[in-house]
């Protein structure tokens, strides 16, 4: 076991050991089902970077024989074009010179794209993996936005159209360490993504998800340390 890298297999049995502590505190209720989402796609994680890691032949067949085919093309013109016989022809031949150039450069630029599709595709899959993430942590965020720590403080002071709050000052804390925990492997699962495709857009968006997760989880913390601060009144 190596611990320069992340282990796909040990980020998922973490989940699945959240996923049970929180099915055993919170039996039936919204978080519970939010947790068994989150190893869901942790399972699905590791399919998907399996699928990304894997030469996509097909594509190099095809890119391979889309330029062979350019090439061909491009070689037969050149050798179809007459040469000139005499100095009178030289505007033509400047002409074909002119011509063979931006021929070039259109392979060339033909060349770049396809040679660069694979990793566009894996691109591709691995952005609307990493939103999936994205929209779990705001599910996770909505989840702990009701539970607020001043409850204990003023329980009689909600109105008609308050949400009940039933909790416990120690469930709620359970609650809302729970929330964090899972953003924390939300987080983990999206660095998966970059720790074997060296790609600039999709770290990016792993930066992104990694910013959302320790700013929400920062916000849940100070609900937190609310709750800590009760306890020491108590």
């Amino acid at each position: 076991m190596t611990y320069r890298a992340l282990d796909a297999d040990a980020i998922i049995a973490t989940c699945a050991r959240l996923n049970a502590r929180i099915e055993e505190r919170f039996q039936g209720a919204g978080l519970s089902k939010v947790a068994q989402e989150v190893l869901s796609v942790a399972r699905e994680t590791t399919a998907n970077i399996e699928r990304i890691r894997r030469p996509r032949r097909a594509i190099r067949f095809l890119v391979a024989g889309l330029i062979v085919l350019m090439l061909a093309i491009i070689v037969g013109l050149v050798v179809s074009v007459p040469m000139p016989s005499s100095e009178l022809e030289l505007f033509p031949l400047l002409q074909i010179a002119e011509s063979a150039v931006n021929d070039l450069i259109f392979l060339g630029v033909a060349v770049f794209f396809l040679s660069s599709l694979e990793a566009r595709v894996k691109r591709h899959e691995a952005l609307r993996a990493l939103h999936q993430l994205r929209s779990l942590a705001h599910v996770i965020d909505m989840h702990q936005l009701t539970k607020d720590p001043e409850q204990l403080l003023s329980p009689a002071m909600g109105t008609a159209s308050s949400p009940q709050r039933s909790l416990s000052r120690f469930e709620l804390g359970r609650y809302l360490d729970y929330c964090t925990e899972m953003l924390a492997i939300l987080s983990k699962l999206a660095a998966l993504y970059v720790q074997d495709f060296d790609d600039p857009q999709v770290l990016g968006a792993v930066n992104d998800i990694q910013g959302l997760t320790t700013g929400l989880s920062s916000n849940i913390w100070q609900k937190i340390v609310i709750l800590d601060r009760i306890a020491g009144r108590d």
